[in-house]
């Protein structure tokens, strides 16, 4: 039995999300709380799996109350927010700061039956998360990854890689954050699938670009991918990748959800094994389910490098796992050691010049 604690100002709004989760035998919400000081009271007392919470509430914000929380008894939790642009961007601080998922409260295009899918989805998904390794290992890693370092005689001699796609959900938005950071201006052009809602993948794109070297934007059709370059995929559509006369293309289609999705990792992986062949790198991070497991195999089979994130630094060891199962990665490695072998794996042009 998974108990959860909900926390949120609204009367009407605690009683609806406990209404949808007390519909479901394997989780009872077990206390209501209307503010960040309540909640702290009944923590103790009532031992909560998981936690619910909203960002804007009297007294004290959501944001405030998950940074403490993380930092003194971390707790997977789960935001439960109205989605506006300045939500957006409340909710990717949270992910930040250790929030296992973000959800959007019922709106006129987002009825209650959507909203029971994926609150139960998201609090399942949050009772078997590693939050240690979304809070603090994450920063460990980072300290190893400085003496990650990179021969360049043996970045020489690995094969040419023209294009990196990378898929990630639950967990995934702070991996991110670890890993493309470290990516130099001359990367190769890089497509991600971050399973998130639509409002959030144009912040997300925002947000990256002011952590990284690169440039990263929300993907549009017919953006065409260029070294130094990262493309988000907009939220519920699916990304591609094509070949053009001017080299690979982006499509953004809204076809049916693969592995419930959109967008879906299996997607992109799919359409770069058929277009880029072995001149493609693929890595698929932290997330439940097994989206992209199939495409990844796909990608491996075709020649290129692949790689899945392992356990102890995923937050949810799902489609890593499933990866690996299925024999689709060349290399299972922790998050602080996937960048370093992706550049091993990248031929720069300049070296090019000299072969």
């Amino acid at each position: 039995m998974i108990k959860v604690l909900v926390v949120d100002d609204s009367l009407f709004d605690r009683k609806l999300i406990s209404f949808l989760l007390n519909k479901h035998e394997d989780i009872e919400v077990v206390g209501m709380a209307e503010d960040p000081y309540e909640a702290r009271q009944q923590l103790a007392e009532l031992k909560p799996d998981v936690i619910t919470l909203d960002m804007l509430m009297p007294r004290m914000d959501g944001l405030t109350f998950l940074k403490k929380l993380m930092k003194h008894l971390p707790l997977p939790v789960v935001v439960v927010s109205s989605v506006t642009p300045a939500n957006s961007k409340r909710a990717l601080r949270a992910l930040a700061a250790g929030a296992i998922e973000v959800i959007s409260k019922p709106k006129a295009d987002y009825d209650a039956k959507e909203m029971e899918h994926d609150l139960v989805t998201a609090v399942r998904t949050a009772s078997v998360a590693n939050v240690l390794s979304h809070t603090g290992d994450i920063h460990k890693a980072g300290e190893q990854s400085s003496r990650y370092g990179l021969d360049k005689s043996e970045i020489f001699r690995r094969s040419k890689c023209e294009l990196i796609a990378i898929g990630s959900s639950t967990g995934g938005t702070r991996a991110l954050e670890f890993l493309l950071p470290q990516l130099p201006e001359d990367i190769p052009g890089v497509v991600v699938v971050q399973h998130m809602p639509p409002v959030f993948t144009g912040q997300f794109a925002s947000r990256l670009n002011n952590l990284c070297r690169v440039e990263v934007v929300e993907a549009k059709d017919g953006d065409m991918v260029l070294s130094g370059k990262v493309f988000i995929a907009p939220g519920d559509k699916h990304m591609i990748v094509e070949q053009s006369v001017e080299g690979f293309e982006i499509k953004i289609i809204e076809t049916e959800k693969v592995n419930h999705h959109r967008p879906s990792v299996d997607v992109l992986f799919d359409s770069v094994a058929n277009v880029a062949e072995n001149k493609a790198t693929g890595v698929i991070l932290t997330g439940m389910g097994a989206d992209g497991a199939c495409g990844l195999l796909r990608m491996k089979e075709k020649g290129c490098y692949t790689i899945a994130q392992d356990e102890k630094t995923s937050v949810v060891y799902g489609m890593p796992k499933e990866a690996a199962k299925i024999g689709a990665a060349t290399d299972i490695l922790p998050l602080d050691r996937i960048t370093g072998a992706i550049l091993k794996h990248v031929k720069p042009k300049k070296l090019e010049l000299i072969a």
